[in-house]
């Protein structure tokens, strides 16, 4: 894929994830900085949002990078079920044991400790229906990133490997209030699914059918999977 200069993008290498976690934090804020909100642990979201796929599913991983390093990724599950069961038995394990769970009384938490919670109470929600949107997937991209281009032609080199493997379809969630990714999204052509939840906690998930099949069959009501 070309590229404007001086961005490349490429595939994970040993090393990468204190950078690809930069990334996730200053983009961990409903798109913007998150680093005011999880001092006490820069890495939180990353180990969540990014760990997993730079280790269990690399092959589906695409990090960009400029001459300041690392900038972007987008990174993607083929199967999201068998990549949930995979995280279960394979990751979550080891950050149980590193943090423990939080404790008193919930409102109260500060951002990571709700994500330290969510390390012992994961939830693997897939959106129906399951069999056509079978994969997922996300990007970030820091500021110095966007407005290029790079987002989209990240997105499509990747769905295109989807599509390549064989996936009928694939799904992704963005936050209710984050509604410039929602545009992209949809300027790329995915489709509302099913809605969790409300405002900062709310989440939107949109599908895209990569197998020629039409999109667009609606909002449906949702039962967290776990």
């Amino acid at each position: 894929m070309n590229l404007p200069p001086p961005f490349r993008l490429r595939p994970p290498r040993p090393g990468d994830e204190s950078g690809a976690y930069e990334v996730c934090l200053k983009t961990g804020n409903f798109g913007q900085d998150g680093e005011p909100f999880y001092r006490d642990d820069p890495e939180a979201l990353g180990r969540v949002f990014v760990g997993p796929y730079l280790a269990l599913e690399p092959e589906l991983a695409r990090l960009l990078e400029d001459d300041r390093g690392i900038c972007g990724y987008v990174l993607a599950a083929f199967d999201s079920r068998r990549f949930y069961a995979r995280y279960e038995n394979d990751w979550r394990p080891g950050l149980c044991r590193r943090f423990p769970e939080p404790t008193g009384d919930p409102a109260g938490w500060n951002r990571v400790q709700q994500v330290h919670h969510g390390y012992h109470h994961p939830d693997y929600f897939c959106p129906e229906p399951y069999a056509q949107y079978p994969s997922h997937l996300h990007i970030d991209l820091l500021p110095r990133a966007q407005g290029r281009g790079l987002g989209r032609a990240m997105m499509t080199l990747l769905l295109g490997e989807l599509r390549r493997l064989g996936s009928p379809g694939a799904h992704l969630g963005v936050s209710l209030v984050n509604l410039p990714a929602q545009a992209f999204y949809r300027k790329l052509g995915f489709s509302p699914l099913a809605q969790v939840g409300e405002g900062e906690a709310g989440c939107l998930y949109l599908g895209l059918r990569l197998d020629g099949a039409p999109d667009g069959i609606g909002i449906a009501p949702h039962a967290p999977a776990r």
